[in-house]
Parts: structure tokens; C-alpha cells; sequence
């Protein structure tokens, strides 16, 4: 899939900014039709003390929505992590941490949260999605031949499900896409709260009198 750039000339519609690095998530706004720009924002992303995994993800979303000046255009943000035991696993240190996690999460089921939040015309709003994910038990060879693809290395929880890791995942309980980074449906229902309307492709603002 390629990047779609934010169009020039169409008038009425609103440009989108995402603001974040992710190939996954550049991905599936193209996958919909939602023409953007990518602005990566840099923030601190380390643990309040007590923060809960969900208001931890959910924050960090907003954080990263409005750290993107763009004050004509849509800000989109979106964290995820992956929880199992009430421990969160972030992206491996090293490909030994990688292994850890993996071995973990092994024949076991885990949630994956994903908070998104999107900022236009002086407003935010954001939501979070909970998936269970269950993966098949994983021998060490197993673990040590995904390792070796450096797929998991740059993921939290040291899996894609995208990619290689779609082969270890036995069952999903709940949105697809917000396991690889960025729940679909939901961003569309803050986007349309926010008064944008998607009609399948690029965004514009809903009128006063309820039009595009």
C-alpha cells in the first residue's frame, strides 16, 4: 500500500496529519481512503506512578495528537500496548527480552489496547479499544526463528500481526486493526463526533446545516 500525500487543490477538504512514525498505521489510513501527511511527534512516553495501562495508552495518544502543530488540519494519535498479568510488555531491549516476552505470551491469551485521539478546530477527543489475543504455544526454536526475521524487535509485545507473527496467533477477540496500531471504526466515530464527515475517502467538515 502506498502513502496517499494530503491532495492540493480540493477544496473543502480537511488535510489529516498523523502523528506518528508507523508504516502499520500510515498503512491503514491509506487502506480507507484517508489522504495524510506524516508528522512523527516526540514525547515522553515513561509511566506516571500508578497510571493503569489503559489511561497510560489513552494519554499518550492525546499527547501525541497535540504535540503536532497543524491548525488547519485533522491531528491524529494512537499508542498501543500489550498487557498479560497486568505487566506491560513495551518493545524488546535486545533480542534476549524479545524472547522473554514471547515465551510469555506463549499458548496464552493477552490484551492489546490501542487509545486513538484526534484534535481539530481547537477540540480533542479520544477513545481506546481492548482486544484478547490468544497465540499458539511456541517452542524455543520457534521463538528464535521469528526473532531471527527482526520483526518482533520494534514492535510492543515483540510481535506484529501483520507480518510473521499472523502465523502465531491463533485467535483475536475483537478489532483487527487495532491490534496492528490503529482501530478503524473507532477513529471514524471521533471523527465524525468532532463534526468531519467520511464518506470513504478523504475528510471534509460538515456544514452548519448538517451537509458536507
Amino acid at each position: 500500500m502506498r502513502r496517499r500525500d494530503v491532495p492540493n487543490g480540493d477544496e473543502g477538504l480537511v488535510p489529516v496529519v498523523l502523528a506518528s512514525q508507523s508504516p502499520r498505521r500510515r498503512d491503514l489510513l491509506t487502506l480507507v481512503g484517508i489522504a495524510h501527511e506524516v508528522r512523527p511527534a516526540n514525547i515522553d512516553e515513561s509511566y506516571l506512578a500508578g497510571e493503569a495501562p489503559r489511561a497510560h495508552a489513552e494519554r499518550l495518544a492525546r499527547g501525541k495528537a497535540a504535540a503536532i502543530s497543524a491548525p488547519d488540519a485533522v491531528t491524529i494519535g494512537s499508542d498501543t500496548i500489550v498487557v498479560i498479568d497486568g505487566e506491560v510488555l513495551g518493545k524488546p531491549r535486545d533480542e534476549t527480552d524479545a524472547a522473554r516476552m514471547l515465551s510469555r505470551l506463549s499458548g496464552r491469551s493477552h490484551t492489546v489496547v490501542t487509545a486513538v485521539a484526534a484534535s481539530w478546530a481547537g477540540r480533542m477527543l479520544s477513545d481506546v479499544e481492548e482486544v484478547a489475543v490468544t497465540f499458539r504455544s511456541l517452542s524455543a526454536a520457534d521463538i528464535a526463528a521469528y526473532i531471527a526475521t527482526r520483526e518482533p524487535m520494534d514492535k510492543a509485545g515483540a510481535y506484529g500481526i501483520q507480518g510473521f507473527g499472523a502465523t502465531i496467533v491463533e485467535r483475536v477477540d475483537g478489532d483487527y486493526f487495532a491490534v496492528m496500531g490503529l482501530p478503524l471504526n473507532r477513529l471514524a466515530r471521533l471523527l465524525e463526533s468532532l463534526g468531519l464527515v467520511y464518506a470513504f475517502g478523504p475528510l471534509r467538515a460538515r456544514q452548519r446545516d448538517g451537509t458536507e
